[in-house]
């Protein structure tokens, strides 16, 4: 009798680890297939889903011609845009320690930016509709070293707005160079080393860090252009918030795990960032402060995409099924395909 129950305890285990083993099997051949089509040379990709990574793997090379592998907890990708929704948490602890207000004009807090012809806010800048410029010519490949954040906003921080703020949406990494030194100004400390502090320690992102070009960053991967070639030399210290970290996506899944419950950020914090913004004809833009949605199949995703020189990234979580994917690949320009859908497709197929 005793027997006989401790296999009927275990049936259901194991049914569910043969299923979770052919999940994983599929969604490696999808991977392995798309690696194939894109002729890509190195890929991590990370899932979570319920209580724990159910998948984690490395595929082809974080450098080609020495043939080193990709290994999705140590190598270090560009991560891109990815760096807006990071940098978005550091406003959530100030937002939660009502040190930041998001209302509130930039000048709040940058009194030294210049003012325009209509007052901007910080939720504005934040959400892409202050009408504030994104790159031009050859601005995305700059290969100038920027100290400090204030260098970054000479670069934009004269120009015109494009449109009267709150009327359209318009991407604008620059913006988050401005969130950048807001978040200064709100915290009274220099904008990297309070990313490290209030948001990478605290969520033990120990291989997310600023990609500085004059220092040597272990485990960082080599990075490719669309051709598979070296890509050419940039320095992305003009925007570490918008676009200017380098990480892993072990790190990016602790990460989106620290938003299912509100301990680290709590809910009004969390609501402020991931909900929707309008312009002011009341069309949503379905991005929030450094966070894009995604409906799909009935189902609400968060997360933002990333693309940079030499690099890919996709992160996304959904809070119903406590589900978070991230992959990053070492080309630029990669194109995606819906890949992050197919993968929730299978892990979540009953």
């Amino acid at each position: 009798m005793r027997l006989t129950l401790i296999l009927l305890l275990l049936v259901p285990s194991l049914a569910l680890g043969q299923s979770l083993e052919h999940k994983i099997a599929d969604a490696d051949s999808l991977v392995s297939a798309y690696m194939e089509s894109k002729n890509l040379p190195g890929m991590a990709i990370s899932v979570y889903l319920g209580d724990g990574m159910i998948w984690s793997k490395g595929f082809g090379y974080a450098d080609v011609e020495s043939q080193t592998p990709v290994n999705p907890s140590l190598s270090k990708f560009r991560i891109g845009s990815v760096s807006k929704t990071l940098t978005a948490a550091a406003m959530g602890v100030l937002i939660q320690k009502e040190q930041l207000n998001p209302d509130d004009v930039v000048q709040t807090y940058v009194p030294e930016f210049p003012e325009k012809e209509y007052p901007i806010t910080v939720r504005q800048v934040a959400g892409h509709i202050a009408g504030i410029r994104h790159y031009r010519g050859s601005e995305f490949m700059s290969q100038k070293l920027y100290a400090t954040v204030d260098e970054g906003l000479t670069i934009f921080q004269d120009d015109p707005l494009l449109f009267e703020p709150g009327t359209q949406y318009s991407y604008s990494s620059y913006g988050w160079n401005l969130i950048s030194a807001v978040i200064e100004g709100a915290s009274g400390e220099a904008f990297l080393p309070y990313m490290k502090e209030e948001v990478f320690d605290p969520l033990n992102m120990n291989n997310t860090v600023p990609e500085w070009s004059n220092k040597k960053i272990s485990n960082l991967v080599s990075f490719y252009d669309q051709e598979n070639r070296e890509a050419d030399f940039v320095d992305n210290s003009y925007k570490w918030a918008g676009g200017g970290f380098v990480g892993t996506t072990e790190d990016l899944i602790r990460f989106g795990v620290a938003m299912f419950d509100y301990d680290y950020l709590n809910e009004e914090a969390q609501e402020e960032l991931m909900y929707p913004q309008q312009t002011s004809d009341g069309e949503s833009t379905n991005y929030g402060m450094g966070w894009r949605v995604w409906p799909n199949n009935g189902l609400y995703w968060v997360g933002h995409s990333g693309g940079s020189v030499g690099g890919s990234t996709m992160f996304l979580l959904n809070k119903q099924h406590r589900m978070v994917i991230a992959y990053t690949i070492n080309r630029s320009s990669a194109g995606f395909e819906g890949l992050h859908f197919k993968l929730a497709d299978i892990f979540l197929d009953d």
